[in-house]
């Protein structure tokens, strides 16, 4: 029943009320005071009723028009949570996921700050980039950069290293910061990437073989371990999370040192890993800015990767020789050598 019907149904028991009392002759004086007093008591609950009704009225439409305000509103932050994800998305490819993840953790905060570090610096590009790339078209070169840099960071991104940017061919990552195991084994991941980055380029180079390219691509790859200023730099309205220093500048200048398909390494990089990687000592560099010759140091592969090298020991004599690694010309110059030495003992001992 509609609260119309229902008050006008009241309203009616009303007025035979307020009519019976006009004809009702008969009562007494006290029936009349008693059912006046009812009539008007009844009055009252009525207007109390009818008031309360409406009030109750207005207030299921305001709770009905609250509640399709929040339910616009619910709508409206899902739009823009959504759109937030979506963009967040979007953000997470122009940052490495440590340092994307610690600024939305809350772990570092997006202001111009640095500190110091003891990081182990990456650098590597193609050799040869520039004559193969002059003999392929945009497209084709687009592809094929972008298919070697996601080869390349998605090796980097399994040993937890921090891409810091990409320039042109060129790939620049470092290990201890926003997150560190510690500067040894730092060193060690980033030098094991590495090995793996040279040997997943032997792989796609021979891929790259069948598709044209004439020339296999080989990366050059330098790594220094030193202290670095790192943070964001630049200004409050565009800044870039990234390292400086002398140290990073060495690492630049082992990249460009080392031979296609090498990997060059500085001491202190050496001293972390040479337990467990297999080195051999390079000629010492001069680096602008550093008064000493750097020694340098070529990195041939895991130890646990290494096959048996051929190792002979007497009294006075001792020989190691890694034939599976010699290339023809070096097992002819140590197959002459060893000649040359048994004709000259012999001789010595006529």
């Amino acid at each position: 029943m509609s609260s119309d019907a229902l008050f006008g149904r009241e309203m009616a028991v009303i007025e035979k009320a307020a009519a019976a009392l006009e004809v009702g002759a008969t009562l007494s004086d006290v029936d009349r005071a008693a059912f006046t007093e009812l009539h008007v008591a009844y009055q009252k609950l009525f207007k109390t009723s009818k008031r309360l009704l409406r009030l109750s009225d207005r207030n299921e439409r305001d709770l009905a028009a609250m509640a399709d305000k929040q339910r616009v509103a619910a709508e409206e932050i899902g739009r823009k949570n959504t759109e937030l994800e979506s963009l967040s998305v979007k953000l997470s490819k122009y940052l490495s996921p440590q340092v994307y993840d610690s600024i939305f953790s809350g772990r570092q905060e997006v202001r111009l700050a640095s500190q110091r570090k003891k990081l182990t610096v990456f650098f590597s590009d193609i050799a040869g980039f520039t004559e193969t790339t002059d003999k392929m078209e945009s497209e084709d070169l687009t592809k094929l950069i972008n298919h070697y840099l996601t080869e390349m960071s998605a090796v980097a991104l399994k040993y937890g290293a921090t891409i810091d940017k990409y320039i042109g061919d060129a790939i620049m990552i470092f290990f201890g910061d926003p997150e560190t195991r510690g500067v040894k084994e730092d060193a060690l991941n980033c030098v094991r990437m590495a090995v793996v980055m040279q040997k997943r380029m032997e792989e796609l180079a021979r891929d790259w073989r069948k598709q044209g390219i004439e020339n296999p691509l080989q990366c050059r790859i330098g790594i220094n371990t030193g202290y670095c200023t790192v943070g964001n730099f630049g200004s409050n309205d565009r800044m870039d999370y990234t390292i400086v220093g002398g140290a990073v500048n060495l690492a630049a200048r082992m990249e460009q040192s080392s031979k296609p398909g090498g990997i060059l390494i500085t001491y202190e990089t050496y001293a972390h890993v040479r337990d467990e990687l297999a080195c051999l000592e390079a000629d010492s560099i001069q680096v602008k800015g550093i008064a000493y010759p750097v020694s340098t140091y070529e990195v041939l592969g895991l130890k646990s990767d290494e096959p048996p090298a051929l190792h002979t020991q007497l009294p006075h004599i001792e020989v190691t020789a890694r034939i599976e690694k010699m290339t023809d010309c070096e097992r002819a110059s140590a197959a002459q050598m060893l000649l040359d030495m048994a004709n000259k003992i012999r001789t010595q001992g006529d």
